[in-house]
């Protein structure tokens, strides 16, 4: 094999590929990234652990096809600091010759015909819009667990009913749940499947706009964007009714604007100890901040927001509140009340219809 191509474009590729190889290998092959030639200038670059794939498509001037497994880490930090030239990778006998500019590299390879073959991607069921998609994974990933013990509690859960998608993730202490447009490839098409959270996460994380396709399989899932395909193992399908847990009437209501709000929570939770609370007092026309008391200090801060309702005085750990806020898009956030020791739940005002975004989270009890 002898390719030539573009720093840059092999030094994404490459990184971008690397990022699902695992870090205990179950076998030395699976920590190599599978590059492959063909044709005057495909170039793809491959990786998989058994449970997740990744592949990525790039234009190169191939003037011997063939293929090559290259231990992936060291080549993503490899073409990651090379300088701004052409790059040149040519096999001979063991090693990956790998130059740029006066930069050389003789990289052993390990036998590319072991390397598992990766699964097929599976039938496409729609597209959605990348920005929206990637909006939406990260407006409801920090609620997903990273206890791996439950692995329910570590997905996505993904619901497809016609032209609507929900994603929603819980950890036990919060639920999120963000509604979004797609464009199914069957009309009044309906699924529901478990996706690995840290997938999808870095899934959302390589769209650069444009869209993004959804494939399902037996067991699999599939996402293609920008000549970059990701396949993984799903979930088991079982998950909380989330939706019944976001749903309700409550007696009190505050609406304040979103960005005011998290800089002054970020401020005043500089005094929190760990697992301390973030206290909000809601009385009318507005909310006082307040955290710390301890041996560090305190902090509070005052900023207007529009009470329906009786006052109220609840607490969360500063980070929850905060994941919460962050995955409101509107100007203003509202937080739905009903007593100090009851869930809150904090949503996007909504306009004519229902709010895309709901954010169920747990209070801590006043001391």
């Amino acid at each position: 094999m002898k390719i030539r191509v573009s720093r840059e474009a092999i030094a994404d590729a490459v990184t971008w590929t690397a990022r699902v190889l695992p870090n205990r290998p179950a076998a030395p092959v699976l920590s190599g990234l599978l590059v492959t030639a063909s044709g005057e200038s495909d170039l793809s670059l491959s990786a998989f652990d058994y449970d997740v794939s990744a592949r990525a498509r790039i234009e190169a001037v191939v003037d011997e096809p063939g293929q090559v497994l290259i231990p992936g880490r060291v080549l993503a930090e490899i073409t990651r600091n090379l300088p701004d030239d052409a790059v040149e990778i040519a096999t001979s006998g063991n090693e990956a010759l790998l130059t740029c500019a006066s930069a050389e590299f003789a990289l052993l390879t390990m036998p590319a015909e072991d390397f598992p073959t990766l699964p097929a991607m599976p039938s496409r069921v729609g597209t959605a819009d990348g920005s929206a998609f990637a909006a939406a994974v990260g407006a409801v990933a920090p609620a997903a667990s990273r206890d791996d013990t439950l692995p329910m509690l570590t997905g996505i859960r993904v619901d497809v009913d016609g032209e609507q998608m929900t994603m929603a993730a819980t950890d036990r202490y919060r639920i999120a749940a963000k509604d979004l447009q797609w464009r199914p490839a069957e009309a009044g098409f309906q699924v529901g499947t478990m996706v690995p959270a840290r997938v999808l996460v870095e899934v959302a994380r390589s769209l650069r706009g444009g869209e993004v396709a959804l494939s399902l399989g037996d067991g699999v899932a599939g996402f293609e964007s920008g000549g970059r395909a990701t396949t993984v193992r799903l979930l088991d399908e079982q998950f909380i009714d989330y939706r019944s847990r976001l749903s309700g009437s409550w007696s009190i209501r505050a609406d304040v604007r979103v960005t005011p709000f998290i800089e002054a929570v970020k401020r005043v939770a500089l005094v929190a100890e760990r697992n301390t609370a973030v206290r909000l007092s809601f009385t009318a026309g507005q909310v006082l901040i307040q955290a710390g008391g301890g041996d560090i200090g305190r902090g509070a801060e005052v900023i207007p927001a529009e009470l329906t309702g009786d006052e109220i005085q609840v607490a969360f750990q500063p980070h929850y509140l905060l994941d919460g806020l962050s995955g409101v898009d509107s100007e203003f956030v509202r937080l739905n009340m009903e007593s100090p020791t009851r869930p809150v739940l904090i949503s996007e005002v909504p306009g004519d219809g229902a709010p895309a975004y709901r954010y169920l989270v747990m209070t801590l009890r006043l001391g």
